[in-house]
This record gives C-alpha cells, structure tokens and sequence, in this order.
C-alpha cells in the first residue's frame, strides 16, 4: 500500500478510537439508565438511540446534516459564532461513526447490566452503599464483559462506517478519506490493485476486532 493508503488507515484507527472513546462513556451512562430507571418514554429513548441499526447510513447522514450542516439547527449557530463548520473535517467522521456505532453499545451494555442478580444489588444498598457506589463497585464489575465486548463491537462498527461518514465529512484526499471511503475511491476508479490490498487489511483487522469480541463475551478478562 502506497502512503495515501497509510494515511486512510491512520485516519479510520484515529477516528474509531475518538469515536469509541466518547461511546464508552456515554453508552455506559445511557444504557445504565435504561437499565435501572423506569420512567415514562423509556423505550422510546431507547428506540431512538437503536435507530442508527436499522436506518441506511446514508438516511442517518443526512439527518446529521439537518442538525450540523451549516444551515444545520446546531451548525448554524455555530458556525455564526465561530466561523466553524464541522462538515468535511475528520471530526465530521468521528461524530458520524460515533452515532452509528453507539447502538451496538448501549444494547449490549444494558443487556449486561440487566442481566446483573438484583440481590447483590439488595445487598449493597443493605451495607450501606450508595447508587454510584453500588454501580461503581457492584454492577460495572459485573457487567464488564458485555461493556468490553460493546465497546469492541463499536470500535470495529466505527471503522468500517461508510454512508454517514462521506454524507457528513466527504471524500476528500488527504483530509476525510477513511479506509472504506479510499476502498470505494480506488474501486470506483479501477485501482484494483490498491483495493484488494487496503479490503484484505481492512478485513484481517476487523476479523481481529470481532474475535476479541466473541472472546470477551464468553469469558472474562
């Protein structure tokens, strides 16, 4: 692979290890409130936050547009205030990996947490401890096989991420072409040497990513 390859492989690890960073943190949280809390319009929340699945990339793309395009209800303020656009940056792919791959975690870490015995929870509040404290030292401990598998799944999610991702930052070279966007470029253009060789790495990576995955899930760390 030549140095534009280098380069969109650089690009995607950094920009599905950004996104995985900000999913680990804010998948835990949600899922942890859909697990625990019960409230009115929880499935709801929890239906639109899952959307991304099922939605094509493309149709999650364009919404991101409506909401951060530079006439965008968040963009424009923004880029009125600061002379900024998030569109066609890397940072555009990031929150577009970010919203696609958020699913896989919130699902698998709530199915982890709510999979954890109610009584040790009993238990811990009984002894004293506190609902963060329970959480911290209780249910996370518990669940951190589903929680680390989540987050590989998102992190392998996250670098494979196509549609969103050229709707929301382009194809641009040298500056936004992530892995799968340079696959697309050089076989649209018949460089076919240049795409089986970036498809196979491509594919020996996200192999890895999702035997770790199932290994997590099966056993702990």
């Amino acid at each position: 692979m030549d140095s534009s390859a280098w380069f969109s492989m650089r690009l995607s690890l950094q920009v599905a290890s950004t996104a995985t960073l900000l999913i680990v943190f804010s998948g835990v949280a949600l899922a942890y409130v859909l697990a625990m809390k019960n409230f009115r319009g929880k499935e709801v929340v929890d239906m639109l936050f899952t959307l991304p699945l099922v939605l094509p990339p493309t149709v999650t793309g364009y919404y991101l547009i409506l909401l951060f395009g530079r006439n965008g209800f968040i963009g424009r303020p923004v880029f009125n205030a600061t002379g900024w656009s998030v569109m066609f940056t890397w940072q555009a792919a990031v929150m577009a990996s970010f919203v696609v791959a958020l699913p896989l975690m919130i699902k698998t870490t709530r199915a982890a947490i709510e999979s954890v015995d109610i009584n040790l929870l009993r238990a811990s509040y009984t002894l004293g401890r506190s609902e963060l404290s329970t959480a911290i030292h209780v249910i996370f401990p518990l669940a951190k096989k589903g929680i680390m598998a989540g987050a590989v799944l998102s992190f392998a999610r996250a670098m494979g991420e196509f549609g969103a991702t050229l709707m929301l930052a382009g194809n641009i070279p040298g500056k936004t072409d992530t892995m799968p966007l340079a696959i697309y470029a050089m076989a649209g253009s018949g460089e076919w040497t240049g795409a089986n060789a970036m498809a196979a790495a491509f594919t020996i990576v996200s192999g890895l990513f999702l035997y770790t995955a199932n290994r997590l899930g099966k056993r702990g760390l």
